[in-house]
């Protein structure tokens, strides 16, 4: 293979030339090391005091002209700016730092990096200052003096159907801690600037307009507001919509979304107290053509109050729109004014004597012997109705035990039932001998009345004189 004549290339005085500058560059290059060997590099900054090329031995009167000079500018949240110098709080510089660690760091022969790389350091002890002074003069800064505004999360206002989310207001609270922290950062670190608002000195609002939450709680409060329940109620219906869902809604402290328990409760109450039948005062036409008060009993139309509440609850929840009866305790047979409708039976306890009927039909009556009012054993006045109905049992009481053919209880232990024992009956038979509260009938009347009744049937037991 013919070998290349690098001479013909480059010529040698060329590379004499490339030798000459590189021994030059090697020799700049060693001097330059041993010129690092006690002084800084270029870019290098301690603890915030610039000492670029500063000879190692000259560097405590550089730090001690820094810090007779400084001060610590604290930016604040409305724009206005505070200042912390170094004398107020007794800065000095600390003879026994640990600065040379710096001096191994800076290996000189790795001069030129610092010709593209800040040269940033912290030395730990390099400063001192009296705790106490720092401690004053935080305490007198007007930004933990003036009128606090309290951070506000975001909060939600009700208008025309929906929530609209508000901004919430970042206030000008600040965490004593956290501004003591960062102060006593800053003074060690050299550094002039703190923007209270950038290092969190501010006790901000948990929940803003752009949290992920924000729109979540805004999402289930407008779902809740849509909800529409038509209640279908004895004599018409109730609607529960916006208007009202809207007072029972809030938010806390976690922008959770809160129904109101107590007044949904309140609200199926007032449900409950307009519409209930259950006891209620009832002006009864009597089969006389009498009108009379009746009061007491159970029988009627009673709303459960507790599982509708809970209930209602969960409608909400859903943001259900339907028609719905309320959950009852106890129904009537009949909706309207007069729940009692046309099948009932009616016992009027001043002249000892029964009807029943019947889908508006009189299917049976007679004469009857009612408890003893003299014995304190009269029979309760009120509205109930049929509990159960039995046929050849025993029926049982404090100091009685008798068997029956047919046994229809309307109020615990109360009931109309056959007297076998009983030759006659009506009149004023009861005042004397009357039962322990139960209505005895002849048995023809109780087998009648037994063939025909249900369960649920009206049993109406009044005075009318």
């Amino acid at each position: 293979m013919k070998s290349i004549d690098t001479k013909k290339f480059f010529p040698r005085r060329f590379v004499d030339n490339v030798k000459i500058v590189t021994a030059i560059a090697v020799l700049i290059y060693l001097m330059t090391s041993l010129y690092f060997m006690n002084h800084f590099f270029f870019n290098t900054v301690i603890n915030g005091v610039d000492v670029s090329l500063i000879a190692h031995d000259e560097t405590a009167d550089i730090i001690i002209k820094y810090i007779k000079n400084y001060s610590l500018q604290l930016i604040e949240r409305d724009g206005e700016t505070e200042e912390i110098l170094g004398q107020d709080i007794g800065l000095e510089y600390n003879k026994k730092n640990s600065i040379y660690k710096i001096y191994k760091a800076q290996s000189s022969i790795k001069w030129p990096i610092s010709l593209f790389i800040d040269q940033k350091y912290y030395v730990k002890n390099l400063f001192t200052y009296n705790k106490e002074f720092l401690n004053e003069r935080i305490s007198s800064l007007n930004c933990l003096n003036k009128v606090i505004i309290e951070p506000q999360n975001v909060r939600f206002e009700y208008s025309y159907g929906c929530y609209e989310a508000i901004e919430e207001v970042a206030g000008n609270k600040i965490h004593n801690g956290r501004l003591y922290e960062a102060i006593k950062k800053c003074v060690s670190k050299g550094q002039t600037k703190l923007d209270l608002d950038k290092d969190l000195c501010y006790i901000n609002p948990k929940y803003t307009l752009s949290s992920e939450k924000t729109s979540q709680t805004q999402n289930l409060l407008n779902k809740h507001v849509s909800t529409r329940i038509t209640y279908i109620l004895r004599n018409g219906y109730e609607i529960l919509d916006h208007n009202t869902i809207n007072k029972w809604l809030s938010v806390d402290e976690d922008l959770k979304a809160v129904i109101d328990e107590k007044a949904v409760r309140n609200y199926v109450k007032s449900l409950s107290k307009k519409y209930d039948t259950a006891g209620a005062v009832r002006n009864f036409k009597t089969s006389v053509n009498k009108v009379v008060e009746v009061e007491g009993g159970y029988y009627g139309w009673k709303m459960d109050v507790d599982a509708e509440t809970k209930e209602l609850i969960e409608n909400i929840k859903r943001g259900e729109v339907l028609e719905k009866e309320p959950v009852y305790a106890q129904k009537a047979l009949f909706r309207g004014e007069d729940d009692i409708g046309d099948t009932y039976v009616e016992i009027s306890l001043t002249k000892q004597y029964l009807w029943f009927y019947k889908a508006g039909k009189l299917i049976a009556q007679g004469p009857i012997v009612s408890g003893n009012p003299n014995r304190g054993n009269a029979t309760d006045l009120g509205v109930y109705m049929l509990n159960y109905k039995e046929t050849e049992t025993t029926i049982r009481g404090p100091g009685y035990e008798a068997e029956v053919n047919y046994w229809m209880p309307f109020n615990v232990n109360t009931g109309i039932h056959d007297a076998g024992w009983r030759y006659s009956f009506g009149g004023n038979i009861y005042k004397k001998n009357g039962s322990h509260g139960c209505i005895n009938v002849p048995l023809y009347l109780a087998k009648k009345i037994y063939e025909n009744i249900d369960e649920g049937t009206p049993i109406i037991c009044y005075e009318d004189e």
